[in-house]
């Protein structure tokens, strides 16, 4: 029987596609013993135990940004969270670690190391975190979600994603969305989405816009996000919501997204074969404009900018691209070209290899 480790954690850009390959593993070997190293603060720390895994607990460790009382803390912190990798490696038998990045994952690479345990990195993120970056170095094998991502010895892999968007039907299942929704499953539909909490921005935009929308002769189905108090209008062919659980029948029905480019979004979008217009988040470490470089220079989306998105953008950008039918087909063709729905598959294939090698 294999024991796999996972690390990761912190955000749901790290736990979903640990959880993803979680899932191929068992699904593949329900016999294998498959564990999950986060920190007790992390969002693993609720979404691990409730999908069946055990969670293995390491301190959480931040790198130091600048010296200060924590910089003089961090050696002895970081050495005190890999004797606890190495310990949670011993009594498990562990035979393979995969680390996803986060809080978890630099002292789940060390551990490995001194262990003589093969490791395997997977970065998410076009720009990659620090803990991946230390990691690759000396990785069995290293998988990136998007060309170009700067990982020594890296190969592009894809993003392991939700089963309930690997299967999905988009065709089958527009009918039954269109129902779920409120909506007209024989007319096209602009979704709008800017994650759990929403997007100020492109809510603020549509707001002043959605009617421009419905004129082009399109619907509109806005997930507004769980904190915005953004008026619903209650008109015909404009479906507001603020959080969406379904998110895989917001998809069957988009013809065209407008969203932020978070690394799950896009890789999951790009897998649906869905044209898009990515409006990156300009606050932060630029990743997001990363993230959507892969599927803008294939053609199957475009990039419009933060600080300038509001309802004349929505007029002057978007609402031209509804009226055209050609376009759109081929944004739509191109977005099939540079997803995969196979990134699960592919990160399990690095893991077998490595374990081969060791072996």
């Amino acid at each position: 029987m294999t024991t796999y480790l996972l690390a990761g954690g912190g955000t749901a850009g790290h736990v979903n596609p640990l959880l993803a390959v979680a899932d191929g593993l068992r699904a593949r070997d329900p016999e294998a013993s498959i564990l999950v190293l986060g920190t007790a603060e992390g969002l693993e720390s609720r979404l691990v135990p409730a999908r069946g895994y055990e969670l293995l607990i390491v301190d959480k460790v931040p790198f130091p940004r600048r010296p200060n009382g924590q910089a003089l803390a961090f050696p002895m912190r970081f050495r005190r969270a890999i004797a606890q990798v190495r310990a949670h490696i011993r009594r498990h038998h562990v035979d393979v670690v995969v680390g996803f990045g986060g809080y978890a994952s630099a002292p789940a690479y060390v551990a490995a190391r001194r262990e003589g345990v093969p490791f395997v990195v997977h970065e998410a993120n076009a720009r990659p975190g620090l803990a991946n970056v230390l990691g690759a170095r000396s990785a069995a094998a290293t998988g990136v979600a998007f060309a170009g991502t700067p990982l020594r010895g890296s190969e592009v892999v894809g993003m392991p994603l939700r089963r309930e968007v690997i299967e999905l039907d988009r065709a089958a299942t527009r009918a039954e969305a269109a129902a779920y929704f409120g909506l007209d499953a024989e007319r096209p539909v602009l979704l709008v989405f800017g994650g759990s909490l929403g997007a100020q921005r492109l809510n603020e935009a549509f707001a002043g816009a959605w009617a421009d929308v419905l004129a082009a002769g399109w619907q509109l189905l806005h997930v507004t996000g769980e904190r915005s108090d953004l008026a619903d209008p209650e008109v015909p062919g404009y479906a507001l919501r603020r959080y969406v659980d379904r998110m895989d029948l917001a998809f069957a029905l988009a013809d065209l997204i407008v969203s932020r480019s978070g690394a799950a979004t896009v890789s999951e979008v790009s897998a649906l074969g869905i044209p898009a217009l990515y409006v990156p988040y300009s606050v932060g470490n630029g990743e997001q404009r990363l993230n959507a470089g892969s599927a803008v220079a294939a053609g199957a989306a475009q990039l419009l900018d933060d600080p300038t998105f509001d309802g004349d953008a929505v007029r002057r950008d978007v609402v031209p691209l509804l009226g055209d039918a050609a376009r759109l087909a081929a944004m739509a063709a191109a977005a099939e070209r540079v997803g995969t729905r196979s990134g699960t598959e592919n990160v399990i294939a690095l893991i077998d290899r490595a374990l081969g090698a060791a072996r």
